[in-house]
This record gives C-alpha cells, structure tokens and sequence, in this order.
C-alpha cells in the first residue's frame, strides 16, 4: 500500500538559527489516524506545516505521490487540509456559510456548487443551522466546527488537526472527538490531550528536539516517554 503521506530527512532551521526539525522520515496511510505528540518547541507544528508547503525544509514530502514544491501547491493544498489551533485565524467572513465556502470557491467552483458544497460540510459537523450566523457569535466549540466544515468543503483526502481540544470545555471536547471519529479522512493529530490521542489515534510519534525519538501505539508511547505525567501537569499547570 503507497503511503498518503511519506517524509524522508525532512530537516529545517528558521532565520534565528534555531534548527527545529534534524531528519525527520513519516508516513501516513489511507484510514489511519496517527497521533503527534512531544513538548512545545519540540518540532510538530514545524513539521504539519511543511504537509502543505506553508513551509519548506531540505528532505523530501510527497503527500498522495505529489511531491510538495513551489509549483504543485494548489494540488497539495486541495489534498490537505489544516485546522489550525485558534479557530478565528481561519473564520474572517461575514457569515459562516461564506467562510465555509471560501475554499470552494476559490478552487473556481461556481457559487451556487460552493454554496451546496459549503451547506454539506455545515451538516457534516452539525452546523448546518448557524449557515448565516457571524462567526463571532459562536462558541469556541462552534467555531472550531465550522473551522473543519471550511477544510471538509475542499474535499481533502487527509485532515491536519493542531491541538483541536484546545479552549473547549470537556463536553465540547468530547463532541468534537465524536466527529472527528466519524470523519473518514486519514489523520494527523497534533496534541497535548492524551484522552484525545488515544480516543482517536491508532498510532503514535513523539517529537523531541526535532526528530521523531519514538513511535508505537498511543499507550505504548505514553508509557515510554511517561507523557500522560508530564501533560496533565502542564494542562494543571494552565489552569493556575
């Protein structure tokens, strides 16, 4: 089975010098969804942004066999779709159905198909009835639904999730857990929530100081990197 995904010595330093991914290989099949775990600062974010070419490091990512170039970013990005941890960098339009259907329609679909195609990914995550609602009217819960519904209506083959839980109360985290779960796309979970990692992960890489230092199950990296000690004390630790 060809990997969706597949990432061989991905490296890359920022302009400060700071190297914040030294030799990275991945790969992501159909159906899974795959867990990225590790400290802040440690290279995941790093790394989910080189998926769609937002940034570009030596090494070499192929995302569906396209390698991911300068020139074949349109074809990658319809392929990938980021969510991005903070909702209101993604939601800027006047309603929620033009925000939904933005994608669509600057893939040059005609506005009535981007508007069919806007309205099913609202249905898809249960937001069909805030259709002409302003964004900054939802709730944080909301906001991060229709955030997915704009990545659905493109129609991607593979979701890229950056800390989804982040700024919802536990009932908004277990809903967006259910309809994550439903979502046929394969995955990639960027996230400090353990219970998220392993309600929905069926594989786990943990980052440290830009490499991948492990991979396995979720409990098996959990265990070995003795990370569900270490991330309900920094989720304690943001509540003080």
């Amino acid at each position: 089975m060809q990997p969706l995904v597949e990432v061989r010595d991905l490296r890359f330093q920022y302009d400060d010098g700071t190297v914040a991914l030294d030799g990275v290989d991945f790969q992501l099949f159909a159906g899974e969804t795959v867990a990225v775990l590790g400290a802040n600062g440690s290279g995941k974010t790093t790394f989910v942004l080189h998926l769609n070419g937002l940034l570009m490091g030596q090494g070499s990512v192929r995302v569906c066999g396209v390698p991911v170039r300068p020139n074949t970013l349109a074809q990658v990005r319809q392929k990938v779709g980021l969510v991005f941890q903070d909702s209101d960098n993604q939601l800027f339009m006047p309603t929620v159905l033009e925000d939904v259907a933005f994608g669509p329609l600057n893939l040059g679909l005609e506005r009535e198909q981007a508007r069919t195609r806007a309205l099913d990914a609202l249905a898809a995550v249960g937001m069909a009835h805030a259709s002409g609602k302003a964004p900054y009217h939802l709730s944080a819960g909301e906001k991060k639904r229709v955030a997915i519904a704009g990545i659905l209506a493109m129609n991607p083959e593979i979701l890229v999730l950056d800390e989804p839980t982040t700024f919802l109360d536990p009932p908004g985290q277990n809903a967006l857990v259910e309809l994550l779960d439903e979502l046929p796309q394969a995955k990639i979970l960027v996230t400090h929530d353990v219970d998220c990692a392993r309600a929905l992960a069926s594989r786990a890489v943990f980052f440290e100081r830009g490499k991948i230092a492990g991979e396995g199950t979720v409990p098996e990296v959990v265990a070995r990197f003795n990370w569900d000690r270490i991330s309900l004390h920094r989720q304690a630790g943001s509540r003080l």
